[in-house]
């Protein structure tokens, strides 16, 4: 899979005292990269639920820090399905603004079904992970 880009301009709201992006950020944004990657699949959270009839809820995320990012910064995301198993899938991240690499990581998803009894864990759909892909 050829990466997804994207690219966030760090506000004001987004930085502590410090003056650097307060770390929680971070991991919105990861999850808002892996939004935008659904969707320029054709296939946001409700059209996954509407299509398949599934969810990807988040299992694992982790970042590992390199550099600070600063109010007015833009902070590129580049993402890529770096593994598939049968019933999750993990998104490699690496997040940089300008030419310094700000941080690398993951997010570890399910794919999971909703039955009469809630959510459960189903083997990803053959169609999803070729639409990724």
């Amino acid at each position: 899979m050829e990466p997804f880009l994207t690219e966030f301009t760090v506000e004001w709201g987004d930085c502590d005292e410090a003056g650097i992006v307060f770390y929680p950020n971070y991991f919105y944004w990861l999850d808002c990269t892996f939004q935008r990657l659904l969707r320029a699949r054709g296939l946001g959270q409700r059209q996954t639920r509407d299509r398949f009839g599934a969810v990807t809820p988040l299992l694992d995320v982790a970042l590992r820090f390199r550099a600070p990012v600063r109010y007015d910064e833009v902070l590129r995301i580049e993402a890529r399905i770096a593994e598939w198993q049968e019933r999750r899938f993990r998104i490699g991240y690496t997040l940089t603004s300008g030419e310094r690499l700000i941080a690398e990581g993951h997010e570890l998803r399910a794919w999971a079904v909703q039955t009469d009894d809630g959510l459960k864990g189903a083997p990803i759909a053959e169609e999803f992970r070729r639409l990724l892909e």
